[in-house]
Formats: C-alpha cells, sequence, structure tokens
C-alpha cells in the first residue's frame, strides 16, 4: 500500500482521538484521563476503541490497575504530543501578556524557600506583571504529585529526593512521566544553636551532635528526616525531641532553648534573629540539597506558566549563586 493509500483514512479520523489517546497516555488510567477530559469513562473507553480500530492496534491493554501502552502507542505518543502542543498554540487566543495578565498562580514551598524566592518574584510582579497574583501554601509532602494531578497546585517547589529518583527511572524504563521539573538552586544545611548554648563554645563532634536533644523541621509531622537517613548511613541516631512543620518556627524554638535543629544555611540571616544563634558545620557528610520546581505536564506549554517558570528560573540562580 502506497504513502496516498493511508491518506483517505486519515482524512477520517476524528482528530479528537489524539486528545484521549494523549491522556490516557499520560495518566494510564481511563478514570482519570476521563476526569482530566471532563467525559464519562464510557466516552473514553468509546473513543479508544475508535482509535483502535482506526489504527490497527489495542494501543492499551489493561495491567492490574492501569493500563499498559503497546510498542506502537509509545511510538506514536511523542509526535502525537508535539502535533496536540502546536495546535494548542496555533489555537489559543493569545499569548501570556505579563503587563496585561490576571492569572493566579497557586505555589507550594516551605517557608525558608520562600523567604529567598518570593521577594524576587514579587520584585518581578510589580514591575512586569503587575495584574498577576501569587498564592503560597505550605509544603506539607515530600511527594507533591497528586497535589499536581489534582489541579490544587500549578507549580510544587522543594526538595523532593525520592520523587526525582521515581521521574528518572521511569524515564530511563520508557515509561509515562506525566511531570516536569526544573533546578532552581542547591543549598546546603547547618547545625543552628542558640549564641550561649554549651555546645557554641566547642568543637561540635558527630558524638555531641548526637547525644544532643534535637528539634526537626518536617511537613508531614513525621519524626525522620534526610539529616536521619544521612546519620543511619554511618550507623548513627539522633534524639528528636519536637517537630514543627516551618523553618522560622524552629529558628525562634532553638534562639530560646538547648535543642539543636538542622536549617538551611541562607535562611539563618532571613529569620530576623542570626544575631541569636550560632551556625555550626554538621559533622558528618551531606549532599548538597537541590531544590526543584516540579509540574504537571498539562500546563506545560502555557505560556503564563513558562513565564512563572522563566522568573523563578532568574530569581533561583541569582540568589543563590554566590
Amino acid at each position: 500500500m502506497t504513502r496516498s493509500d493511508h491518506r483517505p483514512a486519515f482524512r477520517q479520523l476524528d482528530l479528537n482521538l489524539l486528545r484521549v489517546f494523549d491522556e490516557v497516555m499520560t495518566e494510564r488510567s481511563l478514570t482519570r484521563a476521563a476526569h482530566k477530559l471532563s467525559l464519562t469513562q464510557p466516552a473514553v473507553s468509546n473513543a479508544l476503541q475508535r482509535l483502535r480500530e482506526a489504527l490497527g492496534d489495542d494501543l492499551m491493554k489493561r495491567s492490574g490497575q492501569e493500563m499498559s501502552p503497546t510498542p506502537r502507542a509509545l511510538a506514536l505518543w511523542p509526535a502525537v504530543r508535539e502535533a496536540l502542543g502546536q495546535l494548542e498554540g496555533a489555537l489559543v487566543p493569545g499569548q501570556f501578556v505579563p503587563a496585561q495578565a490576571s492569572n493566579t498562580f497557586i505555589l507550594a514551598m516551605a517557608d525558608a524557600t520562600a523567604a529567598k524566592l518570593m521577594p524576587g518574584l514579587l520584585a518581578a510582579m510589580d514591575q512586569t506583571a503587575p495584574g498577576v497574583s501569587i498564592r503560597v501554601v505550605p509544603l506539607t509532602t515530600r511527594d507533591p504529585r497528586r497535589l499536581l494531578e489534582d489541579e490544587t497546585l500549578d507549580l510544587a517547589i522543594g526538595y523532593f529526593p525520592a520523587t526525582m529518583a521515581d521521574l528518572t527511572a521511569r524515564i530511563q524504563s520508557g515509561a509515562a512521566v506525566a511531570f516536569s521539573h526544573e533546578r532552581l538552586y542547591s543549598g546546603e544545611y547547618v547545625c543552628v544553636m542558640r549564641r550561649d548554648h554549651p555546645l557554641a563554645k566547642e568543637a561540635l563532634t558527630l558524638a555531641n551532635f548526637c547525644a544532643a536533644r534535637h528539634l526537626l523541621v518536617s511537613f508531614s509531622g513525621r519524626p525522620f528526616g534526610f539529616v536521619d537517613e544521612a546519620l543511619a548511613a554511618i550507623g548513627q541516631k539522633r534524639r528528636i525531641v519536637l517537630t514543627v512543620n516551618q523553618f522560622f518556627t524552629a529558628g525562634k524554638l532553638v534562639a530560646g532553648s538547648n535543642l539543636l535543629t538542622v536549617l538551611p544555611r541562607h535562611f539563618v540571616n532571613a529569620t530576623g534573629i542570626a544575631d541569636q544563634l550560632v551556625l555550626r558545620e554538621l559533622p558528618f557528610a551531606m549532599p548538597l540539597v537541590h531544590v526543584d520546581a516540579l509540574w504537571h505536564h498539562r500546563v506545560h506549554r502555557l505560556t503564563a506558566h513558562q513565564w512563572l517558570r522563566q522568573t523563578l528560573v532568574g530569581i533561583g540562580a541569582s540568589a543563590f549563586d554566590a
């Protein structure tokens, strides 16, 4: 069959079926795809069946609770995504113009991250996008993908090591990934104590660090963080007697007690009580903490979201170059 023999079939193809295919490939679930498309699940199933018949391939097969793509579907998906993106860009009425925009963005991040990023973002809004509004909500999890899927957030910003490792593994295996991310900055953590703490006048050793009483900043309330993971890797542990969900609260509590805590180095000056605190290098190896912006693919091509991401990347680079 020649190339021209395929043209009548293509001309008769309902292009809405490709949009359904894209969403099912992204979600790997008919139920979730139906929700995102504002369709019923039978309607999505019917559309997928029509596309199967048109292309002569099963495209998706049920595997447990999820749908698994066939090799043909995996090969087809990138071209479909690119074509839909180009079509969306051509049909969207107008591009995002910062000076005229009135968008509202919802961002999740820790207070330590907000202390550095938000002043620059506010300045950018004042200068180029005065009609734009930002809502910053607390980051309550190290895996914000469900919040992004549910459209609760436009962007999650934080340290998501397990999430990033999972996304990387999925990409390397050829599995569908519904999220994108970009590094904003890398920082380091330090041990913080009050200025007249008994340990402030001596070298901080691994032994006296572990023997001290600690305060942990935990977004979920779980009394075990990445510092504890690093300690466990060398057969050590510390005693956590208090957890809070804000870095600023941790700084205030440490300033008036004999507790130790671990804070981002850049955040200490932002507390407003840096003169009451003493910083010490951690007495064990700790890798840099990478702070990433994470978002769902459905907003990837939106020019408003692109403006937000590019602005934050610029702020992160300028704020943490030093």
